[in-house]
């Protein structure tokens, strides 16, 4: 066992002083700094009411949009009538087209109907007289004779009896509700209904091998136009995925981001030379030229298309007016702090030959600062691609608005899912390309 005596214990404290005289915040630091957030997060908990918020929140939605997102139904409407005939309805933009027969539906010798709503272990039998429910193992009959329809026997917990009709919950399955004269019910299918051919196609519900074999050797379907020309049209025409108008308003937001980017970074671009202290010795100039930069980017771009919107109507105009504002500014101070950050040295010895401004600015300037500034210019696109789908919501233009528009509706959630698809697609290639230029001007590898 080592003694260590007062003067060695001396020596090491003068050597590490660090370790044995530690200030207040060195040593409670990290604690300090743990009840900070501590008490900031329970803060936050108050100022948000986040227990009533999740309490009354609508958690079952969740569950409902996100299997919309990935599933169509159907809605037949079976109606009984005054003679007992049952007669089959379907809404008027049906995925099944307009004479549907589906194989789910079976006609029964009786005069009954027998719905599949998942198989045989889910089924619902329409009659004159009774409705039967068949789901989780038991079959309940709902009597629809005379009066309020009735459950004959105890009531499931899976159904829920009103004043004038039951509805059964089959789960993602879909629901049925009964009353007296009728029985609607809500069959639901995973996947995306006529995503290529719509129900006026000359195409719809034909399959794979004769599609093809009608748009390459088929007889023509219309005379004065090709099967390959025809199937194009109707899908770019496709009135329930309006594919054309999609992709055209995708193509615009690209534009918007790509036209307000360049316009940006082509005005920045002198400005900052006039910004930057080492290279216009005008501080007054300076000075005005930044609050300008500061004021362009700390109003959002958001508000810069709102604002837009109102002076030259919605569209992609102000939409690329927003993101060019919006750019100005912030590449402006990019840009500017860039050339503040320069190595003089290039700079002075160009200009010790006598050479002009221009040319002390190419040669002494131009090779530090162009990768920087590419690089700079080629991320801010990358982000605008991305926000000029949020402006195009207030009536920037590009698909913003029209994904705006579907969500309105609360029903075409899967037309939704479709142009979220598009715009995560979008973002990704342009992302990587961005990355991809980026190092390749930067001189460093991609990991």
């Amino acid at each position: 066992m080592t003694v260590i005596d007062a003067n060695r214990m001396h020596e090491i404290e003068t050597r590490y002083p660090e370790y044995f005289h530690q200030s207040f915040r060195q040593r409670f630091g990290g604690l300090m700094i743990l009840i900070a957030t501590l008490l900031y997060s329970l803060y936050a908990v108050w100022f948000f009411d986040l227990p009533k918020l999740f309490a009354e929140a609508h958690w079952e939605r969740v569950g409902i949009y996100l299997s919309q997102w990935v599933s169509y139904d159907v809605q037949p409407e079976f109606r009984i009538e005054d003679d007992g005939s049952i007669d089959i309805r379907y809404p008027r933009f049906s995925p099944l087209g307009d004479n549907p027969n589906p194989d789910w539906l079976v006609n029964n010798p009786d005069g009954s109907i027998t719905v599949s709503i998942s198989g045989t272990s889910r089924t619902v039998t329409v009659s004159k007289s009774e409705t039967i429910v068949t789901a989780y193992g038991v079959s309940v009959p709902v009597d629809v004779f005379g009066g309020a329809p009735k459950v004959v026997g105890p009531v499931p917990g899976w159904m829920t009896v009103y004043d004038d009709n039951v509805l059964a919950d089959l789960g993602f399955a879909g629901n049925v509700s009964i009353s007296v004269d009728r029985v609607k019910i809500r069959k639901r299918f995973i996947g995306w209904a006529n995503f290529i051919f719509d129900t006026q196609s000359s195409f719809f519900d034909k399959p794979v091998g004769e599609v093809v074999s009608l748009i390459v050797s088929g007889p023509r379907i219309k005379p004065d136009q090709s099967n390959l020309s025809l199937a194009f049209d109707d899908i770019w025409n496709n009135s329930e995925w309006q594919h054309g108008d999609v992709w055209t308003k995708l193509f615009q937001t690209i534009v918007m981001a790509f036209l307000g980017t360049l316009l940006g970074s082509l005005t920045a671009f002198p400005l900052a030379f006039l910004a930057a202290r080492n290279i216009t010795p005008n501080r007054l100039l300076n000075q005005v030229l930044k609050r300008f930069f500061d004021f362009l980017r700390s109003v959002d771009m958001l508000i810069w298309a709102l604002f837009l919107t109102r002076a030259f109507g919605p569209g992609p105009l102000a939409g690329s007016g927003a993101i060019f504002l919006t750019e100005t500014g912030t590449l402006g101070k990019l840009y500017s702090e860039g050339l503040e950050n320069i190595d003089n040295k290039p700079r002075e010895g160009i200009k010790s030959t006598g050479a002009q401004t221009v040319l002390v600015h190419r040669y002494g300037i131009m090779p530090q600062i162009v990768p920087v500034f590419v690089s700079q210019t080629l991320y801010q696109w990358e982000s605008n691609v991305r926000g000029a789908t949020i402006i195009g919501a207030v009536g920037a233009g590009g698909i913003g608005l029209k994904l705006w528009e579907a969500m309105r509706t609360n029903a075409n959630w899967e037309n939704v899912a479709y142009m979220v698809i598009l715009i995560l697609i979008v973002v990704f290639i342009f992302d990587t390309a961005s990355n991809a230029l980026r190092h390749r001007l930067m001189g460093t590898k991609i990991h």
